[in-house]
């Protein structure tokens, strides 16, 4: 069952340059390449569509330049698009005055940037209670919320330190409890872990899906690293140009990718680590001696180890634990090293 639209977003161009709406109207609502070529315009978002699902991490993807946070900001109105539909829960964003917009941002959207944007002079617990401050609420009550926002980031008993106390990644995780302080029901997360080093990256993708394993946040997350999108998304949209080129789950852009650009810039993720065992099973269950059973949606590289213990083969289940297929660890090895399904 599909889960119900958080966001939609249909046909947003944001373009820079002298009268921009009515460029757009010049060109029908929508201007090519060589229309914006030697006039001045640039087409930083063209033309995007966006469906984001209730409790899903959405990946907005692409190399610098590309578009991706400048789309961010208009779906969270930070900056206003020139033309387009944006309809959060229901409610048209482009239409509700800037007080109603302020009081959306406020109680149900979170932002988290790649600059962690703390107040230097103000303590950890001062930080992640500021959101809540801004919008009156007493003193204890907003103390006692941030202090379990720190605490489920991991930073207990830092609550006094300063921003110039932590390092790079306790900064973040202040700036992420902070962004959680208000319980958004939507979470904007810009490049957030990009300026830290690869360990402590790595460490802070791990607490990233432990957070989202609890409180199943709908997500919006802008990264240029394909590494990074593939672990956390369920689905990416890949931008070029300010145009999304292609949206569908990870495993899709890896095993068909719709363009050259997105399958050059796939090219290097082996298929093991986006290819789910619903995808290289064989269909049906006879009756026969399983060594055990296995959901489909596990990756071929995480369940090889599961798959190489048993020569039997295993039952593969779906989401409701129905038994659908089976799958062995030759059909886990031909996908590791690029063989072709014998």
């Amino acid at each position: 069952m599909q889960r119900p639209v958080k966001l939609d977003c249909r046909g947003v161009w944001k373009i820079y340059g002298p009268d921009p709406r009515r460029f757009l109207d010049r060109h029908g609502g929508a201007p090519s390449e060589s229309d914006f070529e030697g006039s001045g315009m640039i087409g930083a978002v063209r033309d995007a569509d966006v469906r984001i699902h209730e409790g899903e991490i959405f990946v907005i993807m692409g190399l610098s330049g590309s578009g991706k946070s400048t789309l961010v900001r208009c779906l969270s109105r930070l900056i206003e698009p020139t033309a387009g539909a944006i309809n959060f829960e229901g409610r048209d964003l482009l239409g509700i005055s800037p007080r109603e917009l302020i009081d959306l941002r406020r109680k149900k959207m979170g932002m988290v940037f790649q600059h962690f944007a703390l107040l230097p002079h103000l303590t950890v617990l001062e930080n992640a209670a500021f959101p809540l401050e801004v919008q009156g609420v007493a003193r204890r009550t907003r103390e006692d919320r941030a202090r379990e926002m720190i605490d489920l980031v991991g930073l207990s008993g830092r609550e006094d330190y300063y921003p110039r106390q932590l390092s790079g990644g306790q900064q973040q995780r202040v700036g992420i409890a902070r962004s959680l302080v208000a319980e958004p029901d939507l979470w904007f997360l810009d490049e957030p872990f990009s300026a830290l080093d690869p360990l402590i990256r790595r460490e802070m993708q791990d607490e990233f899906m432990r957070l989202q394993s609890m409180l199943r946040k709908t997500i919006v997350f802008i990264t240029h690293d394909f590494d990074e999108a593939i672990r956390l998304a369920d689905r990416i949209a890949v931008m070029k140009d300010g145009a999304i080129v292609q949206t569908a789950t990870p495993e899709q852009l890896v095993l068909n990718p719709a363009t050259d650009y997105v399958q050059e810039f796939t090219r290097h993720i082996p298929r093991a680590k986006v290819t789910r065992l619903s995808t290289i099973m064989s269909p049906g269950v006879p009756e026969g001696d399983y060594a055990g059973e296995v959901a489909g949606t596990l990756i071929v590289a995480d369940a090889v180890r599961t798959l190489d213990a048993d020569p039997r083969p295993f039952r593969v289940l779906d989401d409701s634990g129905a038994p659908v297929g089976t799958v062995d660890v030759a059909a886990a090895i031909d996908v590791m090293l690029g063989r072709e399904a014998r």
